[in-house]
C-alpha cells in the first residue's frame, strides 16, 4: 500500500484516514489531541478514572452511559462550576474510580476505530512515557494527530497543536522514521523551546482563550510532567500503570 508507510518503524499521518492506513500494521498506535482529548484522558486516569470515548454527541450517548454506570461529560462551558467537559481544567480534581463517558468527534472517534491494535493517548504532558510504553508492543508504532473539523463542512483541518504533540512523541522512539513522522519531530523541536506561547497563538489555541479557556491551553503545553499513560482497554481508558 502507498500510504501505509510500512517500509518504516515509526509512522504519522492525520485523522480517521490515517487510523484506517495505519491501525491495521502497527503493533500500537497513538491517539493525539493535544488541546481537549489526549490532554483530559491524560489528567483523569492519572487522577484514577475510567474515561469511555464517544463518536458522537447525540442521543444515544445518553443511554451509552447508563448502559456503562458511567457519568456524562457535556461540552466546554465556560462559566462551569461543577460537571465534567473536554476541557483539561474540568477533570484536574477528578475522583479515583470515576467513570465518565467523553463524546468527542476527534480523538473519541478515531479511538474507537482502531480495531484490535493497541491504543494509547499521548499529549505533550506525557509524550516520553507514552513512547517508552509503546515500544513494549513492537518496533512498529502509528502517532495519529487527530487534527480539528472546520465548522463549515466538518472537513479535517491539520492542527498545529497536534502535529507538535505527534512530534513530541515520536521524538522520543527508536527506529526509523517515515518522511511524515520526520517533519512532525522536526517541527516540534522547532517550536520546543516555547511550547506555551506558540500553544496560545496558533488558531486552536486563540480559540480557547477567546472563549475564556486560558488555562486548558497552559495544562495541555505543560511538557514531560506525567508517567500516565492512558491506555484503551474494554471500552475505556485507564492509567496503564494499574494494569499490571
Amino acid at each position: 500500500m502507498i500510504y501505509n508507510q510500512s517500509e518504516f518503524h515509526l509512522r504519522c499521518e492525520w485523522g480517521p484516514q490515517g487510523v484506517a492506513q495505519l491501525a491495521p500494521i502497527s503493533d500500537v498506535i497513538v491517539i493525539v489531541d493535544i488541546l481537549s482529548f489526549s490532554t483530559c484522558v491524560e489528567i483523569a486516569t492519572n487522577n484514577g478514572a475510567i474515561i469511555f470515548p464517544y463518536a458522537m454527541r447525540d442521543e444515544s450517548v445518553i443511554d451509552y452511559a447508563k448502559s456503562v454506570q458511567a457519568e456524562l461529560a457535556s461540552h466546554r462551558q465556560r462559566w462551569t462550576t461543577t460537571g465534567y467537559s473536554l476541557s483539561p481544567k474540568s477533570v484536574t480534581q477528578i475522583p479515583t474510580g470515576t467513570r465518565l463517558v467523553l463524546p468527542s468527534p476527534n480523538g473519541s472517534f478515531l479511538t474507537l476505530h482502531t480495531g484490535n491494535t493497541p491504543t494509547l493517548a499521548g499529549c505533550l504532558r506525557n509524550c516520553q512515557a507514552v513512547a517508552q510504553f509503546a515500544q513494549k508492543y513492537g518496533y512498529k508504532i502509528a502517532v495519529i494527530p487527530a487534527g480539528e473539523r472546520w465548522k463549515k463542512d466538518g472537513s479535517l483541518r491539520p492542527a498545529f497543536e497536534d502535529l507538535i504533540g505527534a512530534g513530541a512523541i515520536l521524538s522520543y522512539l527508536d527506529g526509523s522514521l517515515s518522511p511524515e513522522a520526520e517533519v512532525a519531530v522536526t517541527t516540534f523541536q522547532a517550536f520546543q523551546q516555547d511550547l506555551l506561547g506558540y500553544l496560545k497563538k496558533c488558531s486552536s489555541g486563540k480559540e480557547l482563550i477567546e472563549k475564556g479557556f486560558e488555562s486548558d491551553v497552559e495544562l495541555s503545553a505543560a511538557y514531560n510532567v506525567s508517567n500516565c499513560v492512558p491506555l484503551f482497554t474494554d471500552n475505556a481508558y485507564v492509567d496503564s500503570r494499574l494494569q499490571a
